[in-house]
C-alpha cells in the first residue's frame, strides 16, 4: 500500500468529519490488540455468566482478534450514536408506576442496527472515494453494528469514545452512556487515538441499584441474573426467584444507566428514528397484555422488540402483572388469557395469579 503518513493523518481527520456529518456523535480509531479484553471474556465465559447466549463463545477468538473476522484488518473505526429519547424524570415515573409497562429506552424507536449500518456504509463510500484518488492504494472495509462477533466496547474504549464502567457499559465523560456503537474494520494503517481513561472512582451506584444484583462485582455482570437477559435472551421460563425482582420491566432494563452520575451530561437525541413509537414509553401493562399477535407485530414493526416474539412478550408481561398491586382487573385479564396461550406463558400467568391472590400485609 503506497500511502504516506501525512495522507493517512489527513484521511483520519476527514473520516471523523464525515462521520459527524452522517450523525455520529463521535468517531475514533484504534489498533486491534485486544489481549486484555480477550482474557476478561474468557474469564466471564468460564464462570458461565453468559447463560444461554452460546454465540458468545461459538466464534472462538474471532471476537477478540479482528483480523480473524475480517482478513488483513489493521485498524478499527468506532462510532457512537446518541439515542436517549426522554428525560430521567419520565423514566423514573414509568418505573415507579407498577401498572406501567417499562421498556428499555433503546428499543422505543426504530431498530438501530439497519439505520446505523447504512450510515456506516455511507462513511465507507466516502473513504473509498477518497482512497480512489491515491495511486496504488487498495483498501478493504467492512461495517458491523452488533451483528457479528465484535468486542465493540473494548474497541470503542481503545478508540477514545469512553471507558467501560463497572456495569460493563461504555461511559463518555461528556455524553454519559445512552448511545449505540458501530465499527468499520479496515486494512488502512490509520493513526490511532488515545485510549479513554476510567472515571468511575469509588462509585458503586450501578451495583447497588441493579434490581437482581446481576453486577456481582465491579466490571462483572452475571447475565443469568440480568433483567435484560431474562426478558430478551432467555427463551424458556424465567426463574421463579427472580420474577418478583423484575418489577414492571417487560423488555430490558435501564436502572444502571439511569442511576449513573455521568448521565447528567447526556443529551436527548436529535434522531427522529429513536423517538418512541406507538406510545411505547407510556403503555399500561393491561393494554399491552391484551394485544393480539397481529397487534404486537404491527406495533413493533421495525423495532428491536419484535425479536423476542409474541410468546416471550406475553411471558414478560405476565410476570410484571404478578408484581403489580392486587387488582380484580389484573386477575380477570390473567384468567381470560389462560386458555389461549402456550404452556410457557400459562406457567407465568399461573404464577402471576398466585401473586395477585397473596394476602396483603398490614405493616401498621
Amino acid at each position: 500500500m503506497d500511502i504516506t503518513t501525512q495522507q493517512l493523518t489527513a484521511l483520519a481527520l476527514k473520516i471523523k468529519q464525515w462521520g459527524q456529518h452522517l450523525g455520529f456523535a463521535q468517531v475514533g480509531i484504534s489498533d486491534t490488540d485486544l489481549a486484555e479484553a480477550e482474557n476478561h471474556l474468557h474469564h466471564w465465559l468460564a464462570r458461565d455468566f453468559h447463560g444461554e447466549m452460546d454465540y458468545m463463545q461459538r466464534h472462538g477468538t474471532k471476537r477478540s482478534r479482528p483480523a480473524l473476522l475480517h482478513e488483513d484488518t489493521l485498524r478499527v473505526i468506532s462510532v457512537r450514536m446518541d439515542y436517549l429519547p426522554e428525560t430521567r424524570q419520565l423514566m423514573d415515573e414509568s418505573l415507579s408506576d407498577a401498572t406501567a409497562a417499562y421498556i428499555s429506552r433503546y428499543a422505543l424507536g426504530r431498530d438501530y442496527h439497519k439505520m446505523m449500518r447504512n450510515r456506516l456504509q455511507k462513511l465507507i463510500d466516502h473513504i473509498q472515494a477518497d482512497i480512489a484518488l491515491l495511486p496504488d492504494t487498495h483498501s478493504t472495509m467492512r461495517a458491523f453494528v452488533d451483528s457479528a462477533p465484535v468486542l465493540e466496547k473494548a474497541l470503542a474504549e481503545k478508540a477514545g469514545l469512553g471507558w467501560i464502567g463497572k456495569h460493563s457499559n461504555l461511559i463518555n465523560r461528556k455524553a454519559g452512556s445512552w448511545f449505540f456503537l458501530g465499527e468499520i474494520y479496515t486494512n488502512l494503517p490509520l493513526p490511532i487515538d488515545d485510549k479513554a481513561s476510567a472515571h468511575c472512582g469509588e462509585c458503586r451506584a450501578c451495583l447497588d441499584i441493579c434490581p437482581t444484583q446481576a453486577i456481582v462485582a465491579p466490571y462483572q455482570v452475571d447475565a443469568r441474573r440480568c433483567v435484560s437477559y431474562l426478558t430478551i435472551e432467555l427463551h424458556g421460563a424465567i426463574p421463579e426467584a427472580l420474577r418478583p425482582l423484575i418489577g414492571n420491566r417487560i423488555y430490558g432494563c435501564d436502572d444502571c444507566q439511569i442511576i449513573c452520575p455521568w448521565n447528567r451530561f447526556a443529551k436527548l437525541t436529535a434522531e427522529n428514528d429513536f423517538s418512541p413509537r406507538h406510545q411505547l414509553n407510556s403503555q399500561q401493562l393491561l393494554t399491552v397484555f391484551a394485544w393480539t399477535e397481529a397487534e404486537f407485530l404491527s406495533k413493533t414493526e421495525g423495532s428491536a422488540i419484535r425479536r423476542i416474539g409474541y410468546e416471550r412478550w406475553l411471558r414478560n408481561i405476565a410476570v410484571a402483572l404478578g408484581n403489580a398491586p392486587a387488582s380484580p382487573l389484573i386477575i380477570d385479564a390473567l384468567q381470560t388469557r389462560l386458555n389461549d396461550v402456550s404452556e410457557l406463558v400459562k406457567e407465568h400467568i399461573l404464577w402471576a395469579l398466585a401473586q395477585q391472590h397473596k394476602p396483603t400485609v398490614n405493616n401498621r
